[in-house]
């Protein structure tokens, strides 16, 4: 349960950094506990998308990744982060991201935050 919370915490940290850096990344709220609450609400979106589909698509790309030498993984994130805003808008969140190139810069974003806030949090399991 507290690897799932730090991972949750962890992704919401990593969206807030993109979204603050990137314009066409946004979240929209009346007030900030609104704000939270769908970024928090997001980031589990985002886990699940990353926990469920990334993957799925890794296996059937595995090809690509052999030929790119890893590379693909950049556009299976910015896939990932697309899917995420796609849900979002289906369960009304306030979360959309702007295109693919926006999707991908995101996406490195959010890898390199993410990982950061892996090193930063505890985890004991």
């Amino acid at each position: 349960m507290k690897h799932f919370l730090v991972k949750t915490i962890a992704n919401a940290a990593a969206l807030a950094v993109a979204i603050w850096l990137l314009k066409d990344i946004t979240l929209t709220g009346e007030n900030t506990g609104r704000k939270i609450l769908t970024l928090i609400l997001v980031a589990l979106i985002f886990g699940l998308v990353n926990f469920l589909v990334k993957p799925v698509v890794k296996l059937l790309s595995f090809p690509l990744f052999i030929l790119t030498l890893g590379l693909i993984t950049l556009v299976v994130n910015a896939l990932m982060l697309l899917l995420t805003s796609w849900l979002a808008g289906k369960v009304d969140l306030a979360f959309h991201v702007d295109g693919f190139w926006t999707a991908l810069l995101g996406g490195v974003i959010i890898s390199i935050v993410a990982w950061a806030m892996h090193v930063i949090l505890p985890d004991e399991d």
